[in-house]
């Protein structure tokens, strides 16, 4: 009788045991601390639900989000009736514009933060690779963007191409990338002189198949850290850009316009500015654990 075939259930300990001890991949070690993270897996469920919510808005509440009643306006929030958040000063029922509002700043952040991800991976990780004096000035020209005031950047956007929901997206994410690119840059600059990278050289790999190939993915755990934290900083710019009245226009809206309306009626009818403020502020809190979980998780230092 061989050892695998012992009796009492031999064979299913040893795969038991060689399950044990086999080795897990660095991304299954980062899942399985991020999943360990009591705060980043509640911000987790709480912006999936946040996220549903947004997605089905239409079909939660019967009224849409510009529709105009004017026998109800101002309607205190009353959870046992129709409109469970209560009106604005136009009789809209505020519990839909408000999901309607995650939309488009949820929208803003995302797409905004994907449009700095691939100018600023691409443009940071070209100059720290090629170094020298292409590197120079590649990061003087970040520099000197650096320096130009964000809302006077956006404000010549909008006086050339005029108010319009894409511009917000490229106005947010033309400016975002910088910081992103001043990362992907360092880690760079650490990254070629590492052996494999030598290898790739020494086998006649070209320098964009290197970045492509062996610099990028390695790039790939600040990147997402990065992002997770950007996401609600593009969200803020968003509602400070609305708020001035230069981002979202009506009848379209957004977190940042219901709380400039909110401001504006604070006195009168508080719950304008209490729910989408609320809504906004534990999206933040959300992104923000997650990016801390995610770092946590992905540096090995932090084991």
């Amino acid at each position: 009788m061989s050892t695998l075939e012992t009796p009492g259930g031999g064979r299913g300990r040893l795969i038991e045991e060689a399950a044990r001890v086999r080795g897990r991949s660095l991304w299954d070690d980062a899942r399985a601390r991020l999943l360990a993270n009591k705060a980043a897996l509640s911000s987790l469920i709480v912006l999936g639900i946040i996220a549903i919510l947004a997605l089905f808005a239409p079909l939660l509440s019967p009224y849409g989000y510009d529709e105009v009643m004017f026998d109800r306006i101002t309607i205190p929030p009353d959870f046992s009736r129709a409109h469970w958040f209560g009106t604005d000063g136009l009789g809209r029922d505020l519990f839909v514009r408000t999901l309607h509002g995650a939309r488009v700043s949820l929208a803003v952040g995302v797409v905004a933060t994907l449009v700095s991800l691939v100018i600023g991976v691409a443009y940071g990780a070209t100059a720290g690779f090629i170094g020298g004096r292409v590197d120079e000035l590649m990061m003087r020209v970040v520099d000197v963007l650096y320096a130009l005031p964000f809302i006077f950047f956006v404000i010549i956007l909008v006086v050339i191409f005029g108010k319009n929901f894409i511009l917000l997206f490229v106005a947010i994410g033309a400016v975002e990338w910088l910081t992103m690119a001043r990362i992907v840059r360092g880690q760079t600059i650490s990254l070629k002189e590492r052996e494999f990278i030598e290898a790739a050289r020494a086998s006649g790999v070209g320098t964009f198949a290197i970045i492509r190939t062996h610099i990028l993915p390695n790039l790939l755990g600040p990147v997402v850290v990065y992002v997770t934290l950007t996401i609600p900083q593009v969200i803020l710019a968003e509602s400070f850009l609305s708020f001035l009245g230069l981002g979202i226009q009506e009848p379209l809206t957004s977190w940042g316009v219901l709380i400039s309306e909110g401001a504006i009626n604070m006195e009168t009818a508080p719950w304008m500015l209490a729910f989408p403020a609320a809504f906004m502020a534990i999206t933040l809190f959300c992104f923000n654990f997650i990016g801390d979980g995610l770092r946590d998780a992905i540096d090995p230092k932090t084991r």
